[in-house]
C-alpha cells in the first residue's frame, strides 16, 4: 500500500484562459454637437405628434421603429456610422452581406427605465446618446453576462474569478455621455437602470441586420 505522504509534494500548475470573447464597442463621435442637436429636434417634434409604443420601456416615450423615415439626414448619418462600427467588428467568410438598420428613439424622464431584453433575429444592436441629463444619476446601460443564471441557481452569491483574479460581475454597466455610440451583440440581454436625474435622457436604439446581396 502506497504511503499517502508520497503524494504531499503534488501541486497543480495551470494556465487560466479567458474563452469566447464577447465584443462590445464603446465610441464617442467627434464633432457630434450639430448631429445631436438635429436628432434631438427631430425626436421632440415626433414625440409631440405620436404617442409612441410600449416595448421594454417603463415610463418615458418609445417611438415606432421607423425613425429613418422621419429623422432626416442626421438619422441617416447615424445609421451609417453604426454600420461602419459593426463592419469593423465583423468577419464574413465568402460573400459579403448587405446591411440595413431599423432605428427608434427613447425619451426617458426621471424615474424611467428599460427592462432587461434582447433583440432576436438581429446581428448587432447599437445605442446613441443624444442627451444624458445629469450624469451620475442612474440611467446606466447594463449588459448581462449570459452565463450568469446557471451558477447563481447552484449557489447564490457565487462569482467565478476572471483572468485578472477578480470576481466577475453579473453585468457590465456603462454611464453614458452625450455623443456616445455603443455597439454590442443583439443576443445579449440588456436594459437601462432607473434614471433619477433632472431633465430628459434621450437615446436612439438601432437594430443592425445583414442580408444576402441581391442576385447572390
Amino acid at each position: 500500500m502506497t504511503d499517502p505522504a508520497a503524494f504531499e509534494s503534488i501541486r497543480v500548475r495551470a494556465a487560466q484562459h479567458g474563452l469566447f470573447e464577447t465584443t462590445i464597442l464603446h465610441g464617442q463621435l467627434t464633432d457630434s454637437e450639430p448631429l445631436s442637436t438635429a436628432l434631438e429636434t427631430a425626436i421632440r417634434a415626433r414625440r409631440d405628434q405620436d404617442a409612441g409604443i410600449a416595448r421594454s420601456n417603463v415610463g418615458g416615450w418609445h417611438s415606432r421603429t421607423d425613425m429613418l423615415d422621419w429623422g432626416g439626414p442626421a438619422a441617416a448619418k447615424l445609421a451609417d456610422m453604426a454600420i461602419r462600427m459593426a463592419k469593423r467588428m465583423s468577419h464574413f467568410t465568402g460573400t459579403q452581406p448587405d446591411w440595413s438598420v431599423r432605428m427608434w428613439a427613447n425619451v426617458s424622464p426621471p424615474g424611467a427605465l428599460n427592462m432587461s431584453h434582447a433583440h432576436p433575429g438581429v446581428l448587432w444592436a447599437a445605442v446613441y446618446y443624444v442627451a444624458t441629463g445629469e450624469v451620475g444619476e442612474g440611467g446606466e446601460l447594463y449588459l448581462e453576462d449570459p452565463r450568469f443564471p446557471l451558477p447563481q441557481m447552484t449557489w447564490p452569491g457565487f462569482r467565478a474569478l476572471g483572468v485578472d483574479g477578480q470576481p466577475q460581475d453579473p453585468d457590465f454597466r456603462i454611464a453614458p455621455r452625450r455623443g456616445d455610440l455603443i455597439l454590442f451583440p443583439a443576443w445579449m440581454r440588456h436594459g437601462v437602470r432607473p434614471y433619477e436625474g433632472q431633465g430628459d435622457r434621450i437615446s436612439i436604439a438601432m437594430n443592425l441586420y445583414v442580408h444576402q446581396p441581391a442576385g447572390a
